[in-house]
């Protein structure tokens, strides 16, 4: 199914009957990563996946976007769809995104899979270091597009420009403020292997929440996914 939110045609699916989960897929992810989560749950909860902008079938921005674009564009989404205090699930991008509306929106309970909060200073490689301070220089201004290929992520790397600044401007926000404002009992399911958000950076946004707790898994950034079966059990007694 597809509604038009702020000018972009967003796709969803929507099953189930029951209290009302809703899912969030990580960045250059769509329905399909969530939904072998959600299809555990129908039986007795309503699911609601959607393609965020940018990804799936929904359209993409027409410009720019900040966390702040996608927050907005879920409260409408939501109250669209008509759901109504949901438990909110999301992996990476998606956690973050989880992490700014369950601050602003009445939810039900949170579930977080590797999802960057905290900005951490990590030691950078020297070749990194080089770079950024190349950039630095007078007349150097034109390199940062370069710089950015060259020891971006794999993600920045296959998005489309509009996309590529987005990204940017979407992970470098720090997320703790947030994060200590939700009050309702949160879930942080974490990889012991995961790269793309550390698991020293679970064990900080554990600290900050006012109800969470952290289950480390053996896996990846997609560790939900490696252990689903476990990950069934362990929301099956949370929620």
């Amino acid at each position: 199914m597809k509604i038009n939110i702020k000018d972009l045609n967003v796709n969803y699916i929507q099953y189930g009957e029951g209290k009302d989960i809703l899912l969030l897929h990580g960045w250059g992810q769509n329905i399909e990563m969530m939904k072998p989560l959600g299809d555990n749950f129908s039986d007795r909860f309503r699911i609601t996946i959607l393609d965020l902008p940018g990804f799936g079938e929904s359209d993409e921005p027409k410009r720019t976007w900040k966390i702040d674009d996608y927050e907005l564009l879920l409260e409408e989404f939501v109250e669209k769809v008509k759901i109504k205090k949901p438990i909110v699930i999301g992996h990476s991008f998606g956690g973050r995104l989880a992490i700014r509306y369950s601050a602003r929106n009445p939810i039900e309970k949170l579930v977080l899979f590797g999802s960057p909060c905290i900005r951490i200073q990590e030691n950078l490689p020297l070749k990194v270091k080089i770079l950024k301070g190349l950039k630095k220089l007078p007349g150097m201004n034109s390199f940062g597009e370069y710089m950015k290929k060259y020891i971006g992520s794999r993600d920045y790397k296959a998005a489309s420009p509009v996309m590529r600044q987005t990204l940017v401007e979407v992970v470098n926000e720090d997320l703790s403020k947030y994060a200590r404002e939700i009050e309702e009992p949160a879930l942080l399911i974490w990889g012991n292997n995961d790269i793309e958000a550390p698991l020293n950076e679970a064990k900080e946004l554990e600290k900050i929440m006012v109800d969470a707790a952290l289950i480390v898994l053996p896996g990846t950034h997609y560790a939900y996914l490696e252990n689903l079966n476990q990950v069934i059990n362990i929301l099956n007694n949370f929620f």
